[in-house]
């Protein structure tokens, strides 16, 4: 079927954080501001999606759910047609969300005083993660190099072979630069980890949403050894807008990882609810048509964005993404201090987005902006930074 990613939905009195009224006004100073940060999309479902959440509800009864054969066939069937990986039903751990898998596993495979290698700027939960659980940040920053990022391969071994240094956490792709990691760089970073004995823990949370010719590898599919020395986080959340339903699978090949982690999660007993069994089930076997249709309008979107920064507002540079909805715009040739340009964004041109500086070095003077959105939507934000930036030097 075609579906309509131009309709635009009032999700204003649907719980949803982004949309709320109160938040907006708690954390962004209005509660008119148009809100595109966080890393939600403002589009319906695949019908299929849909129709299986509506027909478990009319069910009526909604006790606990667990970890179906069916539900775990559907990621295994995934990961091999989408990324030609393949992966057993075994190695799959549930949690409610990839959040929660990280602390799990930071608190599993970690001791107070460890370290942990993240690569700034980044999804910063991933910052407090770490902390709250007693282990160090050991930051090995991206380089912008030519308006694209790159790893500092020498700079990442100086610290992995730190023997404090216990696991990495891979953004893959990278939020909020967008990055997807080529295979050569994935060989490189796995081999400094293999060598120097840290655990790799990959977010692959938005590798389904690729722009051409661009693709994602898995972390686990490279090697025999990477496969045993990595936790692979994925999930349909992001994909299919089914964050709320709070849903991952968590890839660990390896036994003895996986029997340590799943004592840790046996100690919590969680299951996927009724809902979230439904939705991945269909998701992964009849949703692919809408995938295919949104990644189309994302790309669209992206190309709007771009095609209108470089005539309207040329000082504003996107740093373009390979992957992911989450554009990475730098403001740094303009004369503002984060807060300055926060407050720009917040009151003159009413947006809620994404503070650079949030993401760790490397972010400053930068915004992170949600395009996944009806175009409406997005040019009109668009428009409002063109209006708040004119007449400044």
């Amino acid at each position: 079927m075609k579906y309509n990613f131009d309709e635009i939905i009032n999700r204003v009195k649907t719980d949803s954080v982004k949309w709320s009224k109160k938040h907006l006004k708690d954390n962004f100073g209005d509660e008119s501001c148009i809100p595109m940060w966080i890393a939600d999309m403002d589009f319906r479902t695949a019908e299929p999606i849909i129709q299986a959440i509506a027909d478990r509800a009319q069910q009526g009864i909604f006790g606990y759910g667990h970890k179906s054969d069916e539900f775990l066939e559907a990621a295994v069937k995934w990961q091999k047609k989408r990324n030609g990986w393949n992966i057993q039903k075994e190695w799959i751990l549930f949690t409610p969300g990839i959040i929660p898998a990280l602390n799990f596993i930071v608190e599993t495979f970690c001791n107070p005083g460890d370290k942990v290698i993240i690569q700034s700027p980044v999804y910063y939960p991933f910052t407090n993660i770490i902390t709250s659980n007693g282990c160090h940040i050991a930051d090995n920053p991206l380089v912008l190099n030519g308006g694209k990022y790159e790893m500092n391969f020498s700079e990442l071994e100086r610290i992995a072979q730190d023997s404090r240094t216990k696991l990495m956490i891979l953004c893959s792709p990278h939020n909020p630069v967008g990055r997807v990691w080529t295979d050569d760089e994935l060989q490189r970073l796995g081999e400094i980890c293999l060598k120097h004995n840290v655990l790799v823990v990959s977010d692959e949370i938005h590798s389904d949403l690729i722009y051409k010719p661009n693709c994602h590898t898995p972390f686990g599919k490279i090697s025999e050894e990477f496969k045993m020395n990595s936790i692979v986080c994925t999930s349909p959340s992001k994909t299919f807008n089914l964050a709320g339903l709070q849903l991952s699978n968590i890839i660990v090949p390896n036994e003895r990882l996986r029997k340590e982690l799943n004592h840790k999660l046996l100690a919590i007993d969680i299951d996927p609810g009724s809902f979230a069994s439904v939705a991945q089930i269909a998701a992964y076997n009849e949703g692919e048509e809408w995938l295919d249709q949104l990644i189309i309008y994302l790309q669209a979107n992206l190309d709007f964005m771009d095609k209108f920064l470089k005539e309207r507002i040329p000082r504003v540079k996107l740093i373009k993404p390979e992957g992911t909805y989450l554009a990475w715009l730098d403001f740094n040739d303009f004369d503002f201090t984060d807060i300055e340009l926060q407050q720009l964004m917040q009151t003159k041109a009413k947006i809620a987005l994404d503070d650079g500086y949030i993401f760790g070095s490397g972010g400053e003077h930068f915004q992170r902006i949600n395009f996944a959105c009806p175009r409406r939507i997005l040019e009109k934000a668009l428009k409002s930074i063109e209006k708040c930036l004119e007449g400044i030097n």
